[in-house]
Formats: structure tokens, C-alpha cells, sequence
């Protein structure tokens, strides 16, 4: 019996290709795209978990007031950590980290003539306590006890001395601003962790640290980051409301700062604070692909039933002949589930073969190295998911049909009823309500995204390579600092160059305290400090509106430059000539610089100044278009003279500013891609529906077209009711898809905005794709003979 029923489930096959082929392509694109999306979701939580004890591992964040609201940083007091586990019994261990990134430029290692750029990061010594780091050679629990000892990573120890073996006690040189000085190796550890935030290949005793900088150990200071590692069972909240005044205890903190604890592993995901409660991150993605993912999935889902209940109607006469010769309903039950299980798990086994191959192309949109790994959970969702919606899709033939009376069915008399046409219509609304949605917010997405890159700035990014001067930037170097950038300006091909300080496009920190002429004493502003060297302004393309430029001599280190928002912040007529203070230092405001934007848009314009030095770790060169190679050519010589074999390594920096929206541009990416195929699912279902109702309604086209019906006539007979049902769907969608994009929108401090011309192009795109795939099946019933038509009848 179970052989015969395989056999007709074959023939079925065969018989109906046309549906059988549609509903395994639809089906199988739908799963293999949510597969996909949950894989790729599944790593993205992941990162930063690789901490044995990431359950018990927080960072201290702070917030402070400003004038404009809440700030939140990661930076607390180098205090901090020991007085808190000093203090707090919940606390099991903390640390004190000064991260890489802290550090404007990058660290040289030098062992015999070999010459290497590095990162450097201070800790603590409980650090290894908390932070899971491998280590190959060295014992954790010693190797930062002495004054002037080290770990390094397996990766600079293979470029140092070509193996990771017997290192332990050699000496190397690191040339780091005033930590220079020799260091003794006593400790390699493994890099390669699943590490997002800041990536080191040294790690030294933070006391080394304290040792140049003292002022780091001062309730005052917010340089450092602060963890620590709660013991078991410790209460979050009662410990964050324990923890929220504690500068105050220690200081007579006028700021009004408050700490409070943020998860170590949340810091991928859950990055954006506003006003001092956390707002988001890259959390909001993955939830957006998961929405994403489950759309499709439901498409997918409602084609693949859409598709088998109505080729189940077709079969109501097969039925009835075998209730004649003496088939039980519970025998057809199980046919019918079983037919519509096995196309169920047919497409998934698709679905898997298309995610093998695509692969590939998907972790190369995203920058991950995702690969198909097979666990348990990933079997049971998928075959679950098949199981389901085989289940689902067979349940109607299965109960509904099986139910019938034979001689009901042989005489003709069972016809379909007016629940089940409204059900289908309603999945077919729905299904390209979501295809409407997300063709809505490509629009969007991508129009944001050219906004971005389109957008005036304030300042000039084309052309523009900036990278690190091969110099130690101690005293003894400045001179030769600005003697390379003296050369840099000789070159041929450059128009200008400048040193700075900051990354161009990062954060610039934020400075507080100024005092000014007729300053507001309740009034405390929050300056973005950008420090540059000579020509900086020029080469990066800042306009002066008001005053001039810094002097060309050493008046500019008494000189400062503020920004159009911050001159406005502050409330200062004329403020040309009159002087600030701030770190006991006073200035003469020379010049107001346009508003720029170095940081990403979704911020606004912050108040901002420049100040002048002679010399700082990073240059910024303009080059003439059109010359790039030679130029860079010649900068990459140039640089060799003076680095010692140091690579010349460089960015542009309209790069960089792309790279601050690198998470838009992968979603505008997989978002063009998947709103193309829920279309396409979508398609393929309509595409199918409207081949079964030209085949149910065969004979009355061929009445029709007898009575002298024309070929366009009958187009728009069969082609309207879709057409009606897509219009709908299209009318139903909008208004959502356009709450939602504002919402998203919203997020940028400049942003472009949803009209009504993104909602004309999407509902003409969707109509159209619509009409052209009902019309290739129309055009053909409406074609055929109607003789042939009537004879089949």
C-alpha cells in the first residue's frame, strides 16, 4: 500500500510539473533565505561572548549632564576599579584598562632592525582574571608582575622572531609617546578571539602607565575604562542604584555624574545611548533581518498552501473513485498529509543545496566568514518549519476533501465554497502586503544612503589620504615631524598637507570647563577638540566665515578657532579677538569655522574647536585628481626615508566616511536582494494561482471567445480580481512601511524624507510586475482554440 501510494504521489508530480515546479522553487528560495538570515543572526549574537565568565562580566559606564542632555561614555575615573573592589562586596574582581584606541597613533616595536606598528594596551592585574586570554607561553597570574614586562600576541611574535617558542625573556624596544623604553617578553598569548571592540598585540601593567601619567589616579580624570566582574547571584539593579552616586562619595563631583553597569557582550549589539538610556545598536538589524526573515518565510508558507489547496480542488473526482472501491477516509488523510510533507521536505533539501551555494556570495555582502555548520538546532528549526507547513498545506485535501460523500462527488455536486475563495484571496493580499513593505523601504534605505554620501559636509573629502607619521612622537621627533610634512608640501601632485590629532571621522572626545566674557555660570557645554597642526584646515577643506586662520608661527599655539554652533552655544557677540580659558590656559579666539561634519550624521553638529600645534602623530594630504598614483608613489617614497622600514600604509578619507555607515550600506545591500525575492515568491504563487484559475475556467472561455469575445476581453476578465486584491495590498501597506521608515529615519540627525514619490514608483513597480506575470498566463488561455477548450470539458 505505502509502495502505491508513493507511486501515485509521483504521478501527481508528473502530471502537475507546472505547480509541482513552482510551489519547490517559491517554497525552497523562501527557506533557504530565512536559514540564511538565521544563521547569519545567530552570529551576530554571538560576538563578544567568548568570555568564560561572560555571565558575570560588566563594564562601568557613565553618564554625565550637558546642555543639550544626557551623554554617555565608556571612560571613568582611573580610580574606579580599585575602589570598588575595594569597596563593594558584590564585586569579585576589577580592572583598569587603558584600550588601544586611547591612543592616536599606533605604537612602533623595534627588536635589531626590524621595525614594526603595533597596538598597546594597558591593564590591571586582575585583568586575566576576568578576560579569558589564551596564553602559549607564560603564566597569566605572573606576566605583568614585573615593571617592565609584557605579553604579546602569537601573531607580532611570528613577525618578531618567526615563532612563538622560547621567547620568553627576550627584550624589545617599544617607542609609544612617553612610555618609550625596553620591555622584557614575559608572556604570548593567542590574538585570534572573536574579539569586536578594540584589538592589541601588547598588553603592559597599567601601573606603567600611572607611573608617566599620575594624574590618571584622580577622581577627576575620565580616561580609562573601568570592568568588573560581579560574583554570583548579585541583584544588577539594586547594584546599579548602589553604584549611581559613588563618584559623589569620593569627590565634590559638580557635573552631576552617574555610573551605572552595562553587560561586557552587549557592547556589539546594544552600542547607542540617548540621553542616558541605551537606544539601540546593532541589535536594531538583527531584529530587521529577522523580520525579514520570518516575512519571507510567510510568503513562502502561503504560496506553498495557496498553491496546494487549489490543486487539491482538482482532484475532488480522484477522491470519490477511490471512497468507491473502498478507500477510508483516514487512509486519504494520510495520503494527502503525506503527499504535501514530502514536497515540504523536497524543498528544504533545495533550500539547503541553494544556501551551500550562495554562501559564499552572502558572507561576502556582509564581511563574515559564515559557514554551514550543522547542530541541532539548526536541523530541528528547519525540519520543523518543513514539517509544519507540509502539515498545514495538506490539512485542507486531507479533512476537508476526504470528508466528501462519493456520490456527491461523482455527480458533480460538490462545488467550492465562498470561505475558502476569501481565504485565498486574503493570503494573496497578504503576502504582497509584505512585498510592498519591503519594497518601500529598499527605496528608502537607498535614498538615505545617497543622501548620506551626496551630503555637503562642510569640509572637502575627495582626494583627501591620510595616515601616520613613521616618526616617535616624543619632543626629540618634532622637528623631524615637521620637516616631513615641509617635504610632503614640495612634493609634486600635492596640493596641501597637515597633521592632526584625532581620528577624522571618529569620535573627538569632549572637553568641559571653558570659561569666556559674559559666560552663564549654570551654563555647561561639551566641546568636540580637534588638535591640528599648520595647514591642517586648508588641506581637509575648512572654510573660515569669520576672522582668520591660526598664524603661521608659534602666535598660533595662543590661538583657537571655534566652530559656528559652538560660538552659537556659548552666546558671544563679536567673539573675534576676545580670549577663553580652559586647562589654566588662555586663548584668543582668531577665527569661526563653518560647521563641518567629521562624525557620523546620525549626530548633529557639535560644538567644536581647534587648537594649534607644531606638530601632531597623523598627516592628511590633498592630492591634484587625476595624479593619485604618481603622487602616492612618491608620498610612499618619501615616507621610506623617514621611517626606517616602518610600510607606508594609508586610507582616503571619503573611505573612511563610508565606512561610518558600513552597517547601512550592508542593509541597503540585503535588503535590495531579499525584497527581490519575497517579490519573487510572491510572484511565482500569483504566477501559479492564475494558471489554476484559467484551467478551472477553460470552458467559459471557450463560451466566451464562441460568442465573439476578444482576446483583450478575456485578459481583463481573468486578469482584474488579481489585480483588485495587489491594489489592496498595496493601499494596506503603505501607511505602515511609511510609519516605519520615518521611525528609522528619525535615528539620523539629517535625513532625507518619505514622499510621495517613493510610493508612487514602489505601487507602479508591484503593479506592473504583477500584471506582466498574470498576463503570461491570460494571454495564454486566452489564445487557445476554443474547440480544444470545449472538447476537454
Amino acid at each position: 500500500m505505502l509502495k502505491n501510494y508513493f507511486r501515485i504521489i509521483w504521478r501527481n508530480f508528473i502530471r502537475d510539473r507546472q505547480f509541482s515546479i513552482l510551489n519547490l522553487a517559491g517554497f525552497s528560495t523562501g527557506l533557504a533565505c530565512a536559514l540564511v538570515i538565521w544563521l547569519w543572526a545567530k552570529d551576530e549574537k554571538k560576538m563578544d561572548k567568548w568570555n568564560e565568565k561572560d555571565g558575570q562580566l560588566y563594564q562601568v559606564m557613565q553618564n554625565m549632564p550637558q546642555s543639550n542632555g544626557m551623554v554617555t561614555m565608556e571612560n571613568t575615573a582611573g580610580l574606579l576599579a580599585k575602589a570598588l573592589a575595594d569597596e563593594m562586596p558584590e564585586v569579585q574582581y576589577a580592572c583598569t584598562v587603558i584600550p588601544a584606541k586611547w591612543f592616536s597613533n599606533s605604537g612602533i616595536v623595534k627588536y635589531n632592525d626590524l621595525r614594526l606598528k603595533t597596538s598597546t594596551q594597558f591593564v590591571s592585574r586582575d585583568y586575566f582574571n576576568m578576560f579569558t586570554i589564551p596564553f602559549l607561553q607564560g603564566n597569566k597570574n605572573t606576566v605583568l608582575s614585573g615593571p617592565r614586562s609584557i605579553a604579546i600576541s602569537d601573531e607580532l611574535a611570528m613577525k618578531l622572531f618567526h615563532t612563538t617558542q622560547n621567547i620568553i625573556g627576550r627584550t624589545i624596544n617599544l617607542a609609544l609617546s612617553e612610555f618609550d623604553g625596553n620591555y622584557t617578553i614575559a608572556g604570548v598569548f593567542r590574538k585570534n578571539l572573536p574579539i569586536q571592540s578594540d584589538k592589541f598585540d601588547l598588553l603592559i601593567n597599567f601601573d606603567v602607565f600611572v607611573e608617566k601619567r599620575p594624574g590618571m589616579l584622580k577622581w577627576g580624570n575620565s580616561d580609562p575604562n573601568t570592568y568588573v566582574l560581579l560574583k554570583k547571584g548579585t541583584n544588577i539593579a539594586a547594584f546599579n542604584s548602589k553604584i549611581k552616586n559613588f563618584i559623589q562619595t569620593k569627590t565634590n563631583d559638580k557635573e552631576g555624574k552617574t555610573y551605572f553597569l552595562r553587560h561586557f557582550s552587549d557592547k556589539y549589539l546594544y552600542g547607542d545611548y540617548k540621553n542616558g538610556v541605551q537606544t539601540g545598536g546593532r541589535i536594531v538589524y538583527v531584529k530587521l533581518f529577522s523580520f525579514i526573515a520570518l516575512f519571507i518565510l510567510i510568503i513562502a508558507c502561503i504560496n506553498f498552501m495557496n498553491l496546494s489547496t487549489a490543486k487539491a480542488t482538482r482532484r475532488i473526482k480522484e477522491v470519490g473513485v477511490q471512497k468507491v472501491v473502498g478507500a477510508r477516509r483516514i487512509t486519504l488523510i494520510l495520503q494527502y498529509l503525506g503527499e504535501s510533507v514530502l514536497m515540504s521536505l523536497l524543498s528544504l533539501l533545495l533550500a539547503l543545496a541553494l544556501i551551500i551555494i550562495l554562501l559564499p556570495a552572502f558572507n561576502s555582502i556582509t564581511g563574515k566568514a559564515i559557514s554551514m555548520v550543522w547542530s541541532s538546532s539548526l536541523v530541528l528549526s528547519a525540519l520543523g518549519i518543513a514539517l509544519l507547513t507540509g502539515l498545514v498545506a495538506g490539512s485542507y485535501p486531507a479533512f476537508y476533501i476526504s470528508g466528501f460523500k462519493p456520490a456527491l462527488i461523482l455527480k458533480g455536486k460538490v462545488k467550492a465554497k465562498a470561505g475558502e475563495l476569501w481565504v485565498r484571496k486574503g493570503l494573496v493580499v497578504f503576502q504582497f502586503c509584505l512585498s510592498a513593505f519591503a519594497i518601500v523601504t529598499v527605496l528608502v534605505v537607498y535614498r538615505q544612503i545617497q543622501y548620506i554620501q551626496s551630503k555637503n559636509l562642510g569640509y572637502n573629502r575627495d582626494h583627501v589620504i591620510h595616515f601616520e607619521l613613521p616618526l616617535e612622537m616624543d619632543s626629540a621627533s618634532l622637528s623631524a615631524g615637521a620637516a616631513f610634512i615641509e617635504e610632503l608640501n614640495r612634493l609634486p601632485g600635492v596640493m596641501s598637507a597637515g597633521s592632526y590629532y584625532h581620528n577624522l571621522t571618529g569620535d573627538h572626545g569632549g572637553i568641559g570647563g571653558f570659561q569666556w566674557p559674559g559666560k552663564d555660570p549654570t551654563l555647561d557645554i561639551d566641546f568636540a577638540n580637534l588638535e591640528v597642526g599648520n595647514r591642517f584646515l586648508e588641506t581637509v577643506g575648512i572654510k573660515i566665515k569669520e576672522g582668520r586662520n591660526f598664524s603661521p608661527d608659534d602666535r598660533a599655539q595662543k590661538e583657537i578657532v571655534f566652530n559656528e554652533s559652538a560660538i552659537k552655544a556659548m552666546g558671544l557677540k563679536d567673539p573675534i579677538g576676545k580670549t577663553v580659558k580652559f586647562w589654566d590656559r588662555q586663548r584668543e579666539i582668531v577665527g569661526i569655522a563653518e560647521d563641518f561634519n567629521f562624525e557620523s550624521l546620525y549626530q548633529p553638529v557639535k560644538p567644536s574647536f581647534f587648537q594649534m600645534y607644531p606638530i601632531m602623530p597623523n598627516a592628511a594630504v590633498r592630492i591634484k585628481a587625476g595624479t593619485e598614483k604618481k603622487t602616492i608613489e612618491r608620498i610612499r617614497q618619501l615616507y621610506a626615508g623617514f621611517s626606517g622600514g616602518l610600510v607606508f600604509d594609508y586610507k582616503f578619507l571619503d573611505e573612511d566616511y563610508r565606512a561610518l555607515y558600513e552597517s547601512e550600506n550592508r542593509v541597503a545591500q540585503l535588503s535590495k536582494y531579499f525584497a527581490g525575492l519575497a517579490i519573487l515568491i510572491s510572484c511565482l504563487g500569483l504566477f501559479g494561482l492564475a494558471a489554476f484559475t484559467a484551467q478551472r475556467r477553460q470552458k467559459e472561455i471557450g463560451i466566451r471567445k464562441v460568442i465573439g469575445a476578444s482576446v483583450g476581453s478575456i485578459l481583463a476578465l481573468l486578469s482584474t480580481g488579481f489585480l483588485k486584491l495587489v491594489l489592496l495590498a498595496v493601499l494596506i501597506a503603505f501607511p505602515l512601511a511609511g510609519w516605519v521608515m520615518n521611525e528609522w529615519l528619525n535615528n539620523f540627525a539629517y535625513h532625507t524624507q518619505v514622499n510621495s514619490i517613493i510610493f508612487i514608483i514602489a505601487g507602479g513597480s508591484i503593479l506592473l510586475i504583477t500584471l506582466l506575470t498574470i498576463s503570461l498566463q491570460s494571454i495564454k488561455a486566452a489564445l487557445i482554440n476554443p474547440v480544444k477548450s470545449l472538447r476537454s470539458e
